[in-house]
């Protein structure tokens, strides 16, 4: 391909809130270029899940290159997709990073929202020229006027840059395709900025049945032919290519990749962790001969934040679940999971996620598409905690792998150390950016406080579709454990579902968290006791202990259920035990008879809790560890 025809590419992505029209947008694009036959078009052809087709949400990101005339001209487009949530925050930065161009999609019924803004960021930091649409316009509710004027007060657009569209409907969508033609630029100038290197970014990767992990490219600088062998930067892997060519979107093979072009290298490898989003890969010849070759920058290796225990409801499906897992992984290299042992719930994993949406989409394509059922702990986050020794393997019930140095990493209750081995214990918080009209201001203040976090800045953006108010950006940081339990929705019930979030990751901070062990009969239960911070634990410990009292069976003998902090019982319940009128049978006589029933029957209640067991049912840990 000659300069004439790199100058012929279009590299674009939409960038949107969450439900504002994106996928949908994206057929009508597919369709009117002609990137799939007619007899294939349906709705949301770009997501290929059936959980993103039920939810509206774009998970796992596709790519699709388009062919369109303009002004008799031919031109190529390639659609890099981006995920439609907070969790994937991150790919979506990458798509971007291989785009020249955005198209930022705002709902006409909803307006702006905290990831249309953040995206939008994301955009200029990687100085992409803007396009911005306004979706949705055919709907009665559509407030076209409202949300022009919010686009430009908040961005600076003009008016005459803003383009009105239906994704639904397909109103505008070919001047849509003119518009990305005039204003994007070609990879052409981005191309002759870089080394004389071949140098590719991956944006997403797939596993494929036959041809192993599938990496999505941007080519960045040089070229790549069928026979190169390449070098992918940060994990230090070398691939020779069974196949290279364009996603249509369906695979189609082609003799080489060039600078500007967007396509795909089918690696042949089996484990999907060896290219991750975000890295450079290069040309081996070109990397032997100059490994000073510097990486693109932006890279970050994928680093879960939620932490959750998963464990099959029936022991015997345990092989089914590792099976399901392994699959599941091997298109997600976001998704980390190592193996555990409870002495109630048997073998399961601790899996770690990015996200509270990352984690509910996961479990429940477990269980509807490997038909496992499965029992999950409380979300937990990672802890750092500084040791006082220098010796951890004296340390009972700690893993020496999560140990580095002095400083264990803390995922779960029963990997928390004795308090006498811990110098300093650090969590994990995140920067939040709330976006909500102005007549919740206070509520929300309130919310952040509630949950241990610090007020930051504030700022007016502009009227909302809510008559006579202001959208308000409150920027705040947060402890990710209390962003995990309810955050989401207790946000969206004191704002009546008018604020939107966004977050990410901030910094460790010292941090006063403890371990609260349940008891049961004075048994400990490893499966029920959890991390929290000290001000919270009272509060969660009672919770716990009256959630119990009321899903335990009742037994012959009082059930004391306890929660303690280092030997310390901060809350207690007890399930009372069945009574048996032993008098019942007597008719008469003396008082002392019915007294000596009585003695008897209390020595053998006394006799029996010594000796009995409180058997809890899974159903009572499926209850317990349901949140609320």
């Amino acid at each position: 391909m000659d300069k004439t025809e790199i100058n012929k590419i279009r590299n674009f992505s939409i960038i949107a809130h969450i439900d504002h029209g994106k996928s949908t947008l994206a057929d009508r694009l597919m369709e009117v270029t002609g990137a799939v036959r007619q007899r294939d078009i349906k709705e949301r052809m770009l997501d290929t899940l059936e959980l993103e087709q039920e939810r509206g949400i774009t998970i796992k990101l596709q790519t699709v290159r388009m062919n369109y005339n303009h002004k008799n001209e031919d031109y190529i487009l390639n659609l890099i997709d981006t995920p439609g949530h907070v969790d994937f925050s991150y790919e979506v930065s990458r798509s971007l990073a291989a785009s020249e161009g955005a198209l930022l999609l705002v709902d006409a019924t909803q307006g702006i929202q905290a990831q249309t803004l953040t995206n939008m960021y994301k955009a200029l930091e990687n100085n992409l020229e803007i396009i911005p649409v306004i979706n949705k316009v055919d709907l009665p509710s559509a407030q076209i006027e409202k949300t022009e004027e919010e686009i430009i007060s908040t961005f600076g657009f003009k008016r005459e840059e803003i383009l009105r569209a239906s994704g639904k409907t397909g109103i505008g969508i070919e001047n849509i395709l003119d518009t990305i033609i005039e204003r994007v630029p070609s990879p052409q100038t981005r191309a002759q900025k870089e080394e004389n290197e071949t140098k590719m970014l991956i944006y997403d990767s797939f596993y494929h049945e036959h041809k192993g992990v599938i990496a999505l490219v941007r080519v960045i600088s040089g070229e790549l032919k069928t026979n190169d062998r390449v070098y992918v930067m940060g994990t230090k892997t070398t691939i020779e290519p069974l196949e290279i060519g364009y996603l249509k979107p369906s695979l189609e093979k082609n003799q080489r990749l060039v600078a500007g072009e967007v396509g795909y290298i089918a690696t042949g490898l089996k484990d999907i962790k060896m290219v991750h989003v975000g890295d450079t890969v290069v040309l081996k010849s070109e990397f032997e001969n100059n490994n000073s070759i510097k990486a693109l920058p932006g890279y970050k290796q994928p680093k879960p934040m939620v932490f959750v225990s998963l464990f099959p409801v029936e022991a015997d499906d345990f092989k089914e679940f590792q099976e399901a897992l392994e699959k599941l992984s091997l298109n997600d290299a976001a998704l980390t999971y190592e193996k555990e042992t409870s002495i109630v719930l048997g073998s399961g994993f601790v899996v770690g996620f990015l996200g509270l949406l990352h984690m509910e989409i996961t479990q429940e394509r477990l269980e509807r598409e490997f038909d496992v059922n499965l029992i999950a702990t409380s979300p937990s986050v990672e802890y750092l905690i500084t040791l006082s020794t220098n010796n951890p393997s004296k340390i009972a019930g700690i893993n020496l792998a999560n140990v580095e140095g002095d400083i264990l990493r803390v995922r779960t209750a029963n990997e928390f150390p004795d308090t006498t081995y811990i110098k300093e214990i650090k969590e994990p918080w995140i920067k939040s950016e709330i976006i909500t009209p102005e007549q919740y201001i206070g509520q929300i203040m309130e919310l952040i406080q509630s949950n241990r976090g610090e007020y930051v800045s504030m700022n007016y953006l502009t009227e909302t579709a809510i008559k006579g108010s202001k959208h308000v950006m409150i920027t705040a940081n947060l402890p990710t454990a209390e962003v995990i339990v309810n955050f989401f929705d207790k946000l969206k019930s004191v704002t009546q579902g008018y604020a939107s979030m966004d977050y990410n990751f901030l910094e460790y901070r010292c941090s006063d968290v403890t371990r609260v062990t349940i008891l049961v009969n004075y048994e400990q239960v490893e499966a029920l006791s959890f991390l929290t911070h000290k001000t919270n634990s009272e509060r969660r410990g009672k919770e716990m202990v009256s959630k119990l009292r009321t899903i335990i069976p009742r037994h012959q003998f009082k059930v004391p259920i306890q929660a303690s902090i280092s030997g310390r019982v901060i809350a207690r319940e007890t399930i009372q035990a069945y009574k048996k009128d032993v008098t019942a049978k007597l008719y008469g006589g003396d008082i002392t008879r019915k007294m000596k029933l009585r003695e008897k029957q209390k020595k053998g209640k006394k006799r029996l809790k010594m000796f009995g067991n409180v058997e809890i049912p899974k159903e009572a840990f499926l209850a317990a560890l349901k949140k609320d």
